[in-house]
């Protein structure tokens, strides 16, 4: 391979790397940034969806939790209002107390009345507690210094986890406690009543970090310290608003308050595999759609850039092909230029054969004449005869020549296009005597058939002569190319035709040579289309034609069969 096929190949090639990159990496951009802002923002709003869904569920429970307390609480200061300590001071009256109670909620276990030293007077419930002393707990003393007390869960006594509401009450100089015991297992089905998803759910911390409450998931008792106090203790904000947490390092979402009135926190979490179940399909199915669009981009890139090199290939091959036929062309009409110029040198000593064959033939009849004549000597006679006729077939050949080179000269001026009368009975003979030898030197047999009322067309005598030399050769080459030296014919036909109402000359030029293909017929009077072998065709000569035919305002057409033969058909306006 050449260094020119060398520097085309390797400059095809980063073309193709060029056009590659562009296609793939110019729509990645914005591809890549769509999807990642359409990403980012579905992200975002479904987290915001999340963390407000959260909040709202944190925050309603939170008051059905408080609103519980402070009804236990209210439910116990309400007795005491109604009860003086007398009234109440009698096992009976503690019991029909606590039914009352018990029936406003099922959530009292027991009622206990104290005294103003934690002596457990009376008692109604389950379990023996009358008669113990309460005065160094922790219940007591801060109901005797506060009104009331709603207790953290503690085991006591009973050796269970449970709470108590307790309220005093001071009538006529006489301080007494009222206590109640709230059923853990009823406030703990209260608190985890949360439903969120699958792994949604609510519990209650002290500000210790011991459940009071136990999780759902069942991976927190009651009093068991939450491992995850630690690191959310310091970062929770005081009051009653929500506070939100979404920790990189677990695997759950946070939401946690503080209850009013109690040193408790309300926390209400979801495992994040379950909140965000929609944005980690949405992620899946983003990341296959981008991978999906990045390898059809790159198939599409590829399978594009490919063809494109492949079509720039074509056309520089095509581009060669058209150089060359130029260049063809150029060498063609430097012929025709030649052979124009070779016709006028050969015309000067033709004229002169001419004259020195007039004075011999003057000659030779006087000499005849000087001899007697024919009819005296019969030997004289006989040469004499002899050279007349060499004489009369030099004369022959000479007009011969004479008429080829006229012929060639009048081809040659192209350029003096002069629209004339052509009789087409003249002109037709005229223009096959160039190419009668042609026809008889290959076995084809070359006709003609001019009907006499043909009539005469205006046209330039040498582009008609072209035309007509053009498409004559065409057909004494697709002749031999199909029959070889027997058994070909071509035939030019002349007549009048009306068409349109007016008159028209339409000449036929028809062979039975091999045809042209159907694939091709739309492509012969295009300018550089040749089926010839290269080298021996320019593929100009039926485009020149039909210009040439236009210009005299006439038509070309043309109708072939493979294997049948070929006619072309020129029709110009009648003179």
């Amino acid at each position: 391979m050449d260094n020119h096929s060398n520097r085309l190949k390797q400059s095809r090639q980063r073309l193709k790397r060029g056009i590659l990159i562009n296609m793939i990496f110019l729509p990645m951009i914005p591809f890549i940034i769509v999807t990642g802002l359409s990403f980012y923002f579905f992200s975002s709003t479904l987290e915001d969806a999340t963390r407000a869904r959260l909040e709202r569920i944190l925050t309603d429970h939170r008051r059905m939790i408080e609103s519980f307390l402070m009804n236990r609480k209210a439910d116990l200061e309400l007795v005491a209002r109604i009860y003086a300590f007398d009234d109440m001071d009698s096992d009976r009256a503690v019991t029909a107390v606590y039914r009352e109670l018990e029936e406003r909620s099922p959530a009292f276990v027991d009622l206990g009345l104290f005294d103003h030293r934690g002596n457990h007077l009376r008692y109604a419930g389950a379990w023996a507690l009358a008669g113990k002393s309460y005065a160094g707990e922790e219940w007591f003393q801060k109901t005797m210094s506060g009104g009331y007390y709603i207790s953290d869960v503690f085991l006591g006594y009973r050796n269970v986890p449970h709470f108590v509401v307790a309220v005093r009450r001071i009538d006529k100089g006489r301080t007494w406690v009222l206590r109640a015991t709230i059923d853990t297992l009823f406030f703990d089905t209260l608190v985890s009543g949360v439903r969120m998803g699958t792994t949604g759910e609510a519990y209650i911390l002290n500000y210790e970090g011991l459940a009071q409450t136990a999780r759902r998931s069942g991976n927190l008792a009651v009093l068991d310290p939450d491992p995850a106090f630690d690191w959310f203790e310091n970062k929770i904000k005081f009051g009653n608003k929500a506070t939100w947490f979404s920790p990189e390092d677990q695997p759950f979402l946070y939401a946690v308050t503080g209850l009013s009135d109690k040193s408790w926190y309300l926390v209400v979490r979801q495992e994040k595999q379950d909140a965000y179940g929609a944005l980690y399909s949405a992620a899946v199915i983003c990341l296959i759609v981008t991978v999906c669009g990045l390898a059809a981009l790159v198939v599409t890139a590829v399978f594009i850039s490919e063809r494109i090199v492949r079509r720039i290939e074509l056309l520089d091959t095509e581009k060669e092909a058209l150089g060359s036929q130029l260049i063809r062309a150029v060498q063609l009409a430097e012929i025709g230029e030649m052979a124009a110029g070779f016709a006028h040198e050969i015309n000067n000593p033709l004229q002169i054969i001419k004259s020195e064959y007039a004075l011999l033939k003057i000659l030779v009849g006087e000499a005849e004449t000087a001899d007697g004549g024919p009819d005296r000597s019969p030997a004289g006679s006989t040469s004499f005869s002899e050279i007349n006729e060499g004489l009369d077939q030099i004369h022959t050949q000479v007009e011969r020549c004479n008429k080829i080179t006229s012929a060639v000269l009048k081809f040659g001026r192209k350029n003096d296009t002069r629209q004339t009368a052509l009789d087409p009975k003249s002109l037709i003979p005229e223009i096959l005597g160039l190419v009668e030898n042609t026809a008889r030197s290959g076995g084809i047999d070359l006709t003609t058939r001019i009907d006499e009322d043909t009539p005469m067309f205006m046209g330039d005598h040498s582009r008609f002569q072209q035309v007509m030399l053009n498409l004559i050769n065409n057909a004494l080459d697709a002749v031999a190319k199909h029959h070889g030296a027997r058994g070909g014919r071509v035939e030019i036909l002349a007549g009048q035709i009306r068409e349109k109402n007016r008159a028209l000359v339409e000449i036929r030029v028809q062979d039975n040579g091999c045809g042209i293909r159907p694939d091709h017929m739309n492509k012969i009077f295009t300018p550089f289309f040749t089926t010839k072998a290269v080298g021996r065709g320019t593929g100009l000569g039926l485009s020149v034609c039909f210009g040439i035919i236009e210009s005299f305002g006439g038509t070309m057409d043309v109708d072939s069969r493979p294997g049948q033969g070929t006619v072309f058909a020129v029709r110009l306006p009648a003179k």
